[in-house]
């Protein structure tokens, strides 16, 4: 039976029980974090909590938890549930208040939730054996502040619906100038003339910690050039490749875009270097 954390408390998530008027209920006012770990590893923690506590801190959440305390919590689950790789879900909403009103309550005390969940073998830099993404495109209609990793995420589950019933792994997600900003659970890379290339971050781009770390492993490494800047949907679609990132995911190569090939619809070598590259210095941050 799966064991989770509850304000100060382990117990069996069967017992794990919030108040119906908790905001995060109502309003969905809270932030989350997803970190993935690997034989008891974790990937990318001190950069996800720093994430969240931008969140927490962008939304007037005052919780007070150290980068101690979310390590213990994490490494706890990982004592108390079976599994080689699992994914850590951390969750702080505003609370509880007497009344539904929609204004910050004052004098409240923060929920904070965590579990675990297992993930996919940790992936590896193969051409011939790494699972393939064929997705599709659409102009993004969620919130203006997609940098804050809010819970409510209803415009993300709307537009990856979108995806998902139309058959395809992901959707990749364009502003009203045919920009991309993101994929609905994922950011986004090109690859064109052996450059990687990735949106800039804005208010329309969540500050995913894969995109950060694979962007400090590649300058550091040297050998694949990067760019941070505006990328088109023209430019997707004549990419040599296409890459989506997230922490579940690591780097997952897009083979169709749209119902055409991107490049010549095979995995790239230019992603299997970079697969590697992440693969060998993930752990560092």
């Amino acid at each position: 039976m799966s064991i989770v954390y509850l304000n100060g408390e382990y117990m069996p998530m069967s017992e794990a029980k919030i108040s119906p008027m908790d905001r995060g209920f109502l309003f969905g006012d809270g932030i989350y974090e997803v970190i993935p770990s690997y034989d008891g590893k974790l990937v990318g923690f001190a950069p996800h909590i720093e994430r969240m506590e931008q969140g927490l801190n962008a939304i007037d959440i005052e919780l007070g938890y150290s980068i101690e305390t979310w390590r213990d919590i994490s490494e706890t689950l990982m004592s108390k549930n079976d599994g080689a790789n699992l994914g850590i879900y951390l969750h702080v909403s505003r609370g509880p208040d007497t009344r539904r009103f929609h204004a910050y309550p004052e004098h409240v005390t923060p929920t904070v939730y965590a579990f675990s969940f297992e993930i996919a073998p940790e992936p590896k830099a193969n051409k011939a054996t790494v699972k393939q993404y064929v997705v599709s495109s659409t102009q993004d209609m969620r919130w203006q502040r997609c940098n804050i990793k809010s819970t409510a995420l209803l415009g993300n589950v709307m537009h990856f619906q979108q995806g998902y019933k139309a058959g395809n792994s992901e959707i990749i997600l364009f502003n009203a100038n045919n920009e991309i900003t993101e994929g609905s659970t994922s950011n986004v890379y090109i690859v064109k003339d052996g450059v990687a290339i990735t949106p800039l971050l804005d208010h329309q781009v969540l500050p995913g910690i894969t995109r950060l770390v694979l962007l400090d492993i590649l300058r550091k490494e040297g050998t694949i050039k990067v760019e941070e800047r505006v990328v088109t949907m023209d430019e997707a679609r004549n990419a040599d490749e296409v890459w989506l990132t997230s922490s579940s995911k690591e780097i997952v190569p897009v083979v169709e875009l749209d119902g055409e090939p991107v490049g010549d619809g095979q995995v790239g070598d230019v992603w299997e270097k970079a697969q590697a590259l992440y693969s060998a210095g993930k752990y560092d941050y």
